[in-house]
């Protein structure tokens, strides 16, 4: 009998899109992919030749629980230089990219029936890795007319004796939202524990983005390398925690995964060190694409009330063309051939839109604009 925490995972539903894309692809079918938060780029070469000189100097073996110390150096030094923030290297966990980090932090946080304060719409997985441990994620209200901001009376409204933690994502998954340092600053004081995923940090394109540890000490950060490094295949991420949860996290950490692959984690120290270049113009880019998916996603009908400021996603209003988003995505995967995520697997409130990565090329964008546009024109003819 499979246990019930297993079965209550629901399916990731960029996964299956991106599953059922490959099925097509191996059928011959050229495929657009808008579904996956996955850049397009090379990793650096700066980070490629640091890996294949630690694979030569035989950096090949079990590392320190807690990460290599020259890379936990290197990210609280990026903390201190960016955000003017102290973070002691001793506080920082690295793991293999942030999912583990989140599984690690929410089993040692939550005991079952604590429950975490989410945005909705919210990052799909989530809800899953707190109910994993027996935790209970709590939905606050955002709205697209804001461009899907939070609402930070729409937390505090919903804090009780058993909420032991608010969860924030800036820039944010699926809708490319930036808190302005006002609703951060608040989120520190609601009191509960306050969680960052900053993993977007690096790809904000209006406005400046801030860390949760400019405004309280009672807090985590989640970040890692993949996004703004071109990173995603590397697995590599780490978590800053305060300093009494840092023992708890080490000892799970090295029961269930021993450490993190440790030639990886002095490619991650050439990101830090050597890279900035290379992200700086990853950014960029990204921004170019930008502008081109809103325009272009309102010349085929969808809506975007507000243009994302930050990561690589928008959240597009579908409803006039259907409110069932997993149909409708598939329905365009399988007819107009371009990869896109169901709204509904970030939320009862993105239901109805369709999440789009510009992790893609201008002209691949452009393509899938051009199809898209031509699938919508046929339903209604």
């Amino acid at each position: 009998m499979i246990a019930r925490r297993a079965g209550s995972i629901a399916p990731f539903l960029a996964v299956e899109v991106f599953q059922r894309a490959q099925e097509l692809e191996r059928q011959g079918a050229d495929i657009i992919h808008l579904e996956f938060g996955e850049p397009d780029f090379d990793t650096p070469p700066v980070i490629r030749e640091a890996a294949e000189k630690a694979l030569k100097d035989g950096r090949t073996r079990y590392a320190h629980s807690l990460g290599l110390v020259p890379l936990r150096e290197a990210i609280a030094e990026h903390y201190l230089a960016r955000y003017g923030v102290t973070v002691s290297p001793d506080q920082v966990l690295v793991t293999a990219g942030t999912s583990p980090a989140m599984l690690l932090l929410f089993s040692t946080l939550l005991d079952p029936g604590d429950r975490v304060l989410l945005t909705d719409p919210h990052y799909a997985v989530y809800p899953n890795l707190i109910r994993y441990p027996g935790g209970e994620p709590i939905f606050a209200a955002t709205f697209e007319a804001e461009g899907f901001q939070c609402r930070t009376d729409e937390l505090a409204a919903l804090v009780t004796p058993r909420t032991k933690a608010a969860l924030v994502n800036s820039p944010a998954n699926p809708t490319g939202a930036v808190m302005p340092a006002e609703r951060l600053r608040a989120v520190g004081g609601l009191g509960p524990w306050a969680i960052s995923d900053e993993i977007y940090h690096g790809l904000t394109y209006e406005g400046e983005e801030h860390t949760i540890l400019e405004y309280t000490d009672r807090a985590f950060v989640l970040n890692g390398f993949s996004k703004a490094y071109a990173m995603t295949g590397w697995r590599l991420g780490y978590l800053i925690a305060p300093r009494e949860f840092m023992r708890p996290l080490q000892t799970a950490h090295g029961n269930f995964f021993i450490s993190t692959n440790e030639f990886v984690q002095w490619a991650a120290l050439a990101a830090l060190r050597e890279a900035s270049e290379d992200a700086e113009r990853f950014r960029r880019i990204f921004d170019e694409r930008r502008h081109a998916m809103v325009a272009g996603l309102r010349r085929i009908g969808l809506g975007v009330a507000v243009p994302p400021t930050g990561a690589f996603y928008v959240l597009a209003n579908a409803q006039r063309f259907g409110a069932d988003s997993k149909a409708l995505a598939f329905d365009i995967l399988e007819h107009a051939h371009v990869g896109v995520t169901p709204g509904v697997d970030f939320g009862r409130r993105a239901e109805g839109f369709l999440r789009f990565s510009y992790a893609n090329s201008l002209e691949r964008i452009e393509e899938a604009i051009e199809r898209i546009g031509r699938y919508f024109a046929e339903r209604e003819g």
